[in-house]
């Protein structure tokens, strides 16, 4: 029987549940220009508002503020809202085509968007990606072939993967972009790992990786920390906190104790927590962080507080766990809408080229879709060759597949 007077268990419960009316009165958003921009290898105890607080660029009246403020040119924002505004017409038509059959499965990253556009921007093509499922924006921003993400998502003929990943688990070895795993997680260890080994041939090359704030819990984020911190291994670790995970809300992986940015200081690595509905503030905590890793300062741990508009999947249903259109109400604004705004004011864009650019790109990614389903869709179409199933397994051959392979005619 429980001891009298017992110390009870807590259990984290969000706010807020489906009926209730969205509401973030609760969260504490600093003011554009707190705090201040260290020298890149700054020591991390001299920083600790950086994890507590917020590094915010654009204010309300869509003008840039403050020391973070990375002064990009008018070309440089122009292509980064071109970028991120491609990836959410990409997300949108990829969502609609699983809706109607077409695919087994897909995964929007609406509302996070800058944070891999304006990563990806922030980097050299050099530089190694270990991404998530939800950093589409990454192979867009670095060019990769929109036929070939389309092409993988829909396991047909073209499928550059051979019908071996999920769809979304994309990869690019020439484009320096590992490929996505389903244990999730893994790659946050294995950013770590490139890392070390570049630093040790001499390469001045550094790794950028991505988790959400669910995997913060998994032990490869805690591995990935500690190998990081001990090796200074110039590595970028990013935590972007959409608030949920599958369906559990932040604070079951530990996010109303303290900030996921503040864990990097346990392990004695500086952390930044950074506006992620702000492509200027992602950019620079990005570039800050590559210095720092470039110089010889190791590695740099960073929240991107944001908001994922959408559900986890096509396999989930975020209206049985948090409250219809919440996503409109977040404080933090939408990416795409904040950047077109700022480049409005600067004199540098326009509501007119803006809803221009985005009849270019749908009908841009539409005749591109029609031309993947060329190929074969998840029930229609060309498939890939069945003879692909007995090949990148083996160096060489072992007979029992030699005479599977036999029985069925190939």
């Amino acid at each position: 029987m429980p001891r009298r007077n017992a110390p009870e268990l807590f259990i984290p419960e969000p706010r807020l549940r489906p009926g209730d009316k969205p509401d973030f009165s609760n969260l504490d958003i600093p003011p554009v220009g707190v705090l201040d921009k260290p020298d890149e290898m700054v020591d991390f105890t001299e920083i600790p508002e950086h994890a507590r607080s917020m590094i915010r660029v654009l204010d309300d009246d869509h003008k840039a503020k403050g020391a973070w403020d990375p002064h990009l040119d008018p070309e440089t924002l122009r292509g980064g809202l071109r970028n991120m505004l491609k990836t959410r017409v990409y997300d949108e038509r990829m969502h609609k085509m699983q809706r109607q059959g077409k695919m087994s499965f897909y995964m929007k990253c609406t509302g996070e968007e800058a944070v891999a556009v304006a990563q990806a921007t922030a980097l050299r093509p050099s530089d190694m990606l270990f991404a998530t499922y939800r950093q589409q924006g990454l192979l867009i921003t670095r060019g990769h072939s929109m036929l070939d993400m389309m092409c993988h998502c829909l396991s047909n003929s073209r499928d550059y993967c051979k019908g071996r990943q999920m769809p979304i688990f994309y990869t690019w070895r020439e484009g320096n972009y590992f490929s996505i795993s389903g244990s999730v997680g893994t790659q946050f260890s294995q950013a770590v790992g490139w890392a070390m080994a570049a630093a040790y041939k001499g390469q001045d090359d550094i790794a950028c990786t991505w988790v959400g704030d669910g995997t913060t819990a998994e032990a490869d984020f805690h591995y990935a920390l500690t190998f990081a911190a001990v090796y200074r291994a110039p590595v970028i670790l990013n935590v972007v906190n959409n608030q949920w995970a599958i369906s559990s809300f932040q604070g079951i992986a530990g996010g109303i104790s303290a900030t996921f940015a503040n864990r990097g200081r346990g392990y004695g690595l500086p952390g930044l927590r950074v506006d992620g509905n702000d492509f200027l503030a992602v950019y620079a905590a990005t570039q800050w962080a590559a210095d720092r890793a470039r110089r010889g300062g190791g590695a740099t741990l960073i929240e991107h507080y944001t908001y994922r508009a959408d559900a986890h999947s096509t396999s989930d249903d975020p209206s049985k766990y948090r409250p219809r259109k919440e996503w409109e109400a977040w404080p933090l604004g939408d990416p795409i809408e904040r950047l077109k705004n700022h480049l409005i004011v600067l004199g540098e864009w326009s509501e007119e080229q803006h809803e221009q650019l985005r009849k270019e790109l749908e009908e841009e990614v539409a005749a591109l879709f029609r031309e993947a389903e060329s190929y074969g869709t998840l029930h229609t179409g060309p498939r890939p060759d069945i003879n692909l199933m007995f090949e990148d397994v083996y160096e060489e051959m072992p007979l029992n597949l030699r005479r599977q392979r036999q029985q069925v005619g190939v």
